[in-house]
């Protein structure tokens, strides 16, 4: 399916509303649970993600969500995550990826990597405007979203990656509080979307440098939240966290 023609899939708006939140949890969802998100019935939702799947714009597989195995522990059921394919559509047709490949294949050769640094730390700055330094990782987390990272808030307090409580949480609820009490790390947001993915990838070093850079152009330096390299296969490779300078 052409990229224009997938994309046009999400012309139905409970359709988007239903691709949103899949590609928002970042695990895999099942059909009862993104029915109930979306306000939805489970077979209208049904029908939704197959069409969705269909167009490529969703993966789908099988799974116990009941966690059990063997006799009695039920069918498995169909389940959804975001496909990893890039779609995109320009009218009238650009290629400014294979302009970006050349760059950073230029910039990567010529070791222009502290100047693209550099460059991006302006940009970000820029950006940012006259703006204050980002004051919270809350604050970050609404800029990030904006600008497409999709982050999301690990650590202490949280209910781990899938935003779903775990069947051992509830046994192990004095065991966090005593660790968090004892200085548990601090949480830190992480982003599921790199948005310079497809040049990332070829260029990892040059593009993840200047990635942090932006980021920290945006932050603003000195403020009470500072991005770090923290690499994760299929997420963003920066991380942002509260800063140590501004620990009172």
């Amino acid at each position: 399916m052409k990229d224009i023609d997938a994309i046009a899939v999400l012309q139905d708006p409970v359709r988007r509303r239903l691709y949103e939140y899949v590609a928002a949890q970042g695990r895999e969802v099942g059909r009862n649970e993104a029915a109930e998100a979306s306000g939805v019935a489970r077979t209208l939702a049904a029908h939704h993600l197959d069409k969705l799947t269909e167009a490529g714009l969703l993966e789908s597989g099988s799974r116990r969500l009941t966690g059990r195995s063997g006799p009695g522990a039920g069918r498995p059921a169909k389940v959804y995550t975001r496909a990893q394919v890039e779609r995109s559509v320009s009218l009238p047709a650009r290629d400014y990826r294979t302009a970006a490949e050349l760059l950073a294949e230029a910039a990567e050769q010529a070791g222009l990597d502290a100047g693209l640094c550099a460059a991006a730390r302006r940009r970000g700055e820029a950006l940012r405007g006259s703006t204050a330094p980002c004051g919270s990782l809350e604050e970050a987390m609404e800029m990030l979203a904006a600008r497409g990272y999709e982050p999301h808030l690990e650590g202490a307090g949280d209910e781990g990656d899938a935003g779903v409580p775990r069947a051992e949480d509830a046994d192990a609820d004095v065991k966090v509080d005593a660790e968090q009490a004892a200085g548990a790390a601090a949480p830190v947001v992480r982003m599921r979307n790199c948005p310079f993915h497809a040049v990332a990838e070829r260029f990892p070093p040059l593009v993840c440098g200047m990635n942090l850079a932006l980021l920290e152009g945006l932050l603003g330096a000195d403020g009470p939240v500072r991005a770090r390299m923290d690499a994760r296969p299929g997420e963003c490779c920066v991380v942002l966290e509260p800063s140590k300078n501004n620990e009172h």
